[in-house]
């Protein structure tokens, strides 16, 4: 987390990053507050590296993965298409780091494929799956078609086309066997000029945005609710693997998990010497003589010792009754540290 303020119902950043993350296709529709999945506060957090949500893969995003190369083979019977490997090679995510628009500073992204030639590429291919059919009876989704817009603006072409395919349960168990098929699959073809008229403005919008709130480190106003889980994120601070710290995580992790299959081996020993403890101290507490200060438990190789001390206490009952207790407050700050698990099972 960066170091920042909150003032205003707005977050400032107090240590601005040198670079940032740029404006994605998803986060082109958040900024232009057309994402019913991200606020326009919460792509901010994310470009400035404010606080970014851990990505959490589950069956729907891995379903989509794999079944995205069927799409473009499917699609492929009625139009040339071009991938991305056909143009940056094999591995072609880590050559561009996920950016296939290195020239522009503000917006970024990877378009699924292409249409037409590697030479003459004539339109941007998008690809999704979803078990909501419900969301696309209308038209594509909003921020879908800003998405596809926005690379499709980056590329310099008007023509969009938004592959769909729609998933029953059932497919997200073993997507790799699910083959698309006229039944499961269709697309819609816009152009971008015609959906959006007057797309400039929406890029001026987000350049002035970027210029408003990245650049200087001022978000823009935040929701309580909305933005809880960021907000949250942004109140506490974390020590991840990402800071100077690695190494003494990693050897804290190693200890913590030696030390907790250890002590499932001894909770019942742990046990018995407690009790075992207990009555060496009442012992020297039954047994205890004047002026004694401390009873010896000598065994062979090992001794315990019970120590009488004696230590004075103020009656803050009385000082209280008296009226005068608060008199004699004062406060200390004190710093306690805990252990708790990590979502995928590692300590933290």
């Amino acid at each position: 987390m960066k170091n920042i303020k909150f003032e205003d119902g707005k977050v400032y950043l107090l240590d601005i990053p040198k670079k940032f993350k740029k404006i994605t296709g998803t986060r082109f529709g958040a900024v232009l507050d057309a994402n019913k999945w991200q606020t326009p506060f919460q792509a901010w957090c994310e470009i400035t590296k404010a606080w970014c949500k851990p990505f959490d893969g589950s069956i729907y995003t891995e379903a989509g993965k794999v079944i995205e190369d069927k799409q473009i083979t499917w699609f492929s019977r009625y139009l040339p298409v071009v991938r991305p490997e056909d143009i940056y090679g094999k591995g072609f995510f880590d050559k561009t780091y996920g950016d296939f628009f290195k020239d522009d500073p503000i917006f970024g992204g990877m378009w699924d494929s292409l249409v037409g030639t590697k030479e003459e590429p004539t339109g941007v291919i998008e690809c999704k799956t979803t078990k909501r059919s419900e969301d696309w009876e209308d038209d594509v989704p909003e921020y879908y078609a800003l998405q596809a817009s926005l690379y499709a603006y980056e590329k310099g072409l008007d023509d969009v086309y938004m592959i769909v395919t729609f998933l029953d349960e059932g497919d997200y168990e073993n997507p790799e066997a699910f083959e698309c098929s006229a039944e499961n699959t269709t697309y819609v073809h816009f152009k971008v000029s015609e959906r959006y008229p007057h797309f400039q403005k929406c890029i001026d919008y987000c350049t002035d945005w970027w210029n408003r709130h990245v650049l200087t480190g001022i978000s823009p106003a935040y929701d309580e609710k909305a933005d809880k889980e960021y907000l949250d994120a942004l109140r506490t601070t974390v020590v991840t693997e990402d800071t100077d710290f690695n190494v003494l995580l990693e050897e804290a992790e190693a200890l913590y998990a030696h030390i907790e299959e250890v002590k499932a081996t001894i909770s019942k020993d742990e046990k018995r010497l407690k009790e075992i403890e207990g009555m060496f101290k009442k012992y020297a507490i039954d047994n205890e003589e004047e002026g004694q200060e401390k009873s010896v438990f000598k065994g062979r190789g090992m001794s315990w010792v019970v120590s009488r001390s004696e230590k004075q206490t103020l009656d803050t009952d009385r000082l209280k009754k008296e009226g005068i207790y608060d008199n004699y407050l004062k406060s200390e700050i004190s710093y306690t540290i805990r252990k708790t698990v990590n979502k995928d099972g590692e300590s933290k």
